[in-house]
């Protein structure tokens, strides 16, 4: 686990909130909204920091799934709410790096929101059913030049449906739009279940919401997206098979508010999100995952982002999925 330092900027604003002031909040428990899906990466995060992070604020956290239009809706939703720190938002990378890079058109810019870290990050893996008769990449690109081929992802403009087709533009398949069918789901729960029970032929999602599946043998990885191998992931790595470009399909976790979120409050989630990510259990579920725990001060997060951003933009450009409705 590693944690950066929340810079001087975050420790200044802790020196100037008055005593008064940081005993009032919190008063109530926290809404914490979750912009995905049950079971998927974002909601497995947020889930299993919840307790410590809870713990460290002294209420609390009271999470909500509000999902649709890939992580908007939950996003808007906070976006909207009053910044006084009571509502606040477990973002993630398809919310807030994919989506602006792939939709022309979206209620909310970066701007919109005022992070207080980004804390974890996980690499991507691609999965099969262990009984499709694939067993490599190249397995499933010989499948999809048969046709016939699908992939399933968390809802358009979401990073599973980069990734899908990313990967398969990586291993030469030409037109990868068209060469396998995309079929998106509500979150990246039912994204995974629609492998498992045949709907698709395959996945490429964040490790944390495939760790289960490949830990019971119900679905089988051909790739992560990494330099290193992934514990309990038996698959060859994107530099393995030669495709380094690959490893940046990652996925982060982090938390904001809206835009208006006081200092004295963003300090304190500072703080809680430091002794939170120190909790054993949380770093270890994280860690059997192939999450990394790298906690960020706002100014890192931001930076963090945009860069993301960027490479996104860039892929999405390439691959022709500018969404423009």
């Amino acid at each position: 686990m590693k944690l950066r330092t929340l810079g001087s900027a975050l420790a200044l604003g802790v020196g100037l909130i008055a005593g008064t002031a940081m005993a009032e909040y919190p008063e109530r428990p926290i809404n914490m909204i979750i912009p995905y899906g049950a079971g998927g990466a974002t909601d497995i995060s947020a889930r299993t920091i919840a307790e410590a992070l809870g713990t460290a604020a002294g209420k609390p956290l009271i999470m909500a799934n509000v999902t649709g239009a890939g992580g908007a809706t939950g996003s808007v939703a906070v976006q909207n709410a009053k910044p006084d720190g009571y509502t606040m938002l477990f973002a993630r990378v398809g919310s807030h790096s994919v989506n602006p890079a792939m939709k022309a058109t979206l209620p909310y810019t970066l701007d919109d929101f005022r992070f207080v870290t980004v804390y974890e990050i996980n690499p991507v893996a691609c999965a099969v059913r262990p009984d499709s008769g694939i067993e490599s990449m190249d397995d499933l690109v010989a499948k999809v030049a048969e046709g016939g081929v699908s992939y399933s992802s968390s809802g358009v403009g979401s990073l599973l449906h980069l990734a899908g087709a990313m990967v398969l533009k990586e291993f030469g398949v030409e037109d990868p739009l068209n060469a396998a069918t995309h079929i998106p789901q509500k979150g990246g729960g039912e994204a995974a279940t629609a492998v498992l029970n045949g709907t698709v032929t395959f996945i490429c999602t964040n490790t944390s919401a495939l760790a289960n599946f490949v830990a019971n043998n119900q679905l089988k990885p051909i790739l992560v997206t990494t330099e290193e191998p992934v514990v309990g992931f038996d698959a060859p790595t994107a530099n393995d098979l030669g495709k380094p470009r690959l490893n940046a399909l990652v996925g982060w976790t982090g938390i904001a508010g809206p835009a208006g979120l006081p200092d004295d409050v963003s300090a304190k989630w500072g703080d809680w999100i430091v002794e939170a990510a120190q909790d054993a259990k949380f770093s270890d579920t994280m860690a059997s995952m192939g999450s990394v725990i790298d906690v960020m001060s706002p100014e890192e997060a931001i930076d963090f982002i945009n860069g993301q951003y960027a490479v996104f933009k860039a892929l999405v450009d390439e691959l022709g999925m500018r969404i423009e409705g």
